[in-house]
């Protein structure tokens, strides 16, 4: 990377420090390493080992992870102070391939806001492209002219997942679930899944290969309600008839760029998750790590007020893709300061 670019770089995050500074959420800094992780069947991380100092009896050697996400330590933070808070730190994947969109290090921006909902957070994400756009300084080097972002700029056009399926796939999404013919659509648009795969991989398989490829390239695009036999930890969405969450990816240049929930707080519903993606992860997981059995009770009422986990949302944005879009590039090595390839 050229010095004008590096120097680009730094004021973006100079840039959104002093946007949620302004907004008074506190930056935090939290561990690369962690003891264990939340499950997540999609994505394979990387192991590493504390060892010991020879001869210790106070201590042994003991796995820790590299964080693909700041959120199991972002979340502990909002339970006990209520507060909130955003971080720019390096995250951790394995597994995934190297190149145009991809790195097993990135840089990942996440930010928590107290008594909001994926709608507050989809505003909050304009304004912060609002603020980025309209800063001058920014374009006077190695970024693109600003009058080349008009696919970048808010407002973002808002679609459901279902309304893209309709609209891409051709075919509604929920009543092929409720009629068991995912397989059927699957075959239909010309894709090939092995026989009685489960509904999620049915759905990420026509997602990936029809639906994402399709979505609009000249504006940024959210996509909202997921359906909800994807797992996460994001809110049901009410009057959906349970069959969706609150949540939202956004995609920029058809690349997808950032995830949002209403994040999940009730206690026994984490739990569940937990339980449920942890049984999978030991079962499927190229590199097992250890799950926290104990996490769920963060969100249990806190203090002697037995105050709750608080109504909030969280967006997690990948920097380096940002920045790609930014400077008008087509990779993510073209912005990385020492790409591993």
């Amino acid at each position: 990377m050229d010095l004008e670019l590096l120097t680009q770089r730094a004021r973006v995050f100079r840039q959104i420090r002093a946007f949620f500074d302004k907004r008074r959420y506190l930056e935090v800094d939290t561990p690369l390493l962690a003891p264990d992780l939340i499950p997540e069947t999609c994505l394979e991380v990387f192991e590493t080992t504390y060892l010991a100092p020879a001869g210790s009896k106070s201590r042994k050697n003991q796995p820790y992870w590299l964080i693909p996400s700041p959120e199991i330590w972002m979340k502990k933070l909002i339970a006990g102070h209520r507060v909130s808070l955003y971080q720019i730190c390096k995250c951790f994947r394995n597994g995934e391939s190297l190149g145009r969109l991809h790195s097993p290090e990135f840089t990942m921006l996440e930010y928590y806001t107290m008594d909001a909902d994926y709608e507050d957070s989809l505003g909050i994400t304009e304004a912060l492209f609002e603020t980025l756009l309209g800063d001058p300084e920014l374009f006077s080097g190695g970024m693109a002219e600003p009058d080349s972002f008009r696919e970048l700029r808010p407002p973002f056009t808002r679609i459901t997942v279902g309304e893209a399926f309709s609209r891409w796939a051709g075919f509604e999404l929920y009543e092929a679930v409720r009629q068991g013919t995912l397989e059927k659509e699957a075959r239909k648009l010309g894709l090939d899944p092995p026989r009685d795969l489960e509904e999620g991989a049915l759905y990420d398989l026509i997602f990936i290969h029809r639906v994402e490829p399709a979505l609009p390239r000249d504006r940024p695009v959210v996509l909202l309600d997921y359906p909800a036999f994807v797992p996460c930890l994001a809110q049901k969405k009410a009057n959906a008839a349970g069959n969706a969450v609150e949540r939202w990816e956004l995609y920029v240049r058809g690349i997808e760029l950032a995830n949002c929930y209403s994040e999940e707080g009730e206690s026994e519903t984490v739990r569940r998750y937990f339980e449920r993606e942890g049984a999978l992860k030991r079962r499927n997981a190229l590199v097992p790590h250890r799950v926290d059995g104990e996490y769920w009770k963060t969100f249990l009422p806190q203090g002697e007020t037995g105050t709750p986990f608080p109504r909030c949302s969280g967006v997690a944005m990948g920097l380096d893709r940002l920045i790609m879009a930014l400077a008008g590039k087509s990779t993510i090595n073209g912005v990385l300061p020492f790409p591993m390839e």
